[in-house]
């Protein structure tokens, strides 16, 4: 049917509505019916009047426009959530800085207490004929970082248990650290064999220089039970 012919139909149908709707006015007195038919009509009219391509188009764009919003509204979200992961990150290099920091001091300042510990004498000591291990532990004690001590005491526990003149019947190793050979100790001093400050010096030079540092030291003998 062409939009001519339902116009024409639907004018048609307008006024045979309009007629009997007159009729019956007429016939029960009431006015009301016979506006409704007109109204009826008018909008029968309308409809037809609009070509069904162009609802199509209304439609489109209806969507079209449901499309822009929704799309507007998932950028609005995925910017929120990169601005989260952002400040996130951020927030996390900022943390990872601060630590890499404080241990970079850290590390210097254990650096400075063990070239400090190794730079001291012997001779600050005073000489005795014979030293109690408490005594000895505590010349450690002043010439060991206090970080460092347990891990240098550990070492010393197995290898001497603080007898600064053991000796190893197998190989002659000798002193708290069972150098081998025993004249070793004479690059801390000469009274390496009478005093035990002379031994722990050398022995915390040895642990600094081939490890790195006493509790180094005391990792690498845990894992092969010497050093």
């Amino acid at each position: 049917m062409s939009r001519i012919s339902v116009r024409g139909f639907a004018v048609a149908s307008a006024t045979a509505v309009t007629a009997v709707g007159s009729v019956v006015g007429v016939a029960s007195g009431s006015t009301a019916q016979t506006n409704d038919a007109e109204a009826t009509a008018s909008d029968s009219t309308l409809l037809a009047d609009i070509p069904v391509g162009y609802q199509a188009q209304v439609q489109t764009a209806s969507l079209t426009q449901q499309a822009s919003v929704q799309a507007i509204a998932a950028d609005e979200s995925a910017k929120k959530d990169a601005e989260e992961a952002a400040r996130k990150a951020a927030a996390k290099t900022a943390i990872a800085k601060k630590e890499a920091a404080e241990k970079a001091a850290e590390e210097a300042k254990e650096r400075a207490e063990l070239k400090a510990a190794a730079s001291r004498s012997a001779s600050d000591f005073p000489i005795k004929s014979s030293y109690s291990i408490a005594e000895i532990q505590a010349m450690a004690q002043q010439m060991v970082p206090s970080g460092q001590f347990q891990c240098f005491s550990n070492i010393v526990d197995h290898e001497s248990d603080w007898n600064p003149q053991a000796v190893n019947p197998s190989s002659g190793a000798y002193g708290l650290f069972q150098a081998l050979p025993a004249g070793k100790y004479a690059s801390a001093g000469a009274d390496w064999r009478t005093n035990p400050a002379t031994q722990i010096k050398w022995g915390l030079n040895y642990m600094n220089e081939r490890y790195g540092s006493p509790c180094d030291a005391w990792a690498f003998w845990q894992a092969n039970h010497w050093y």
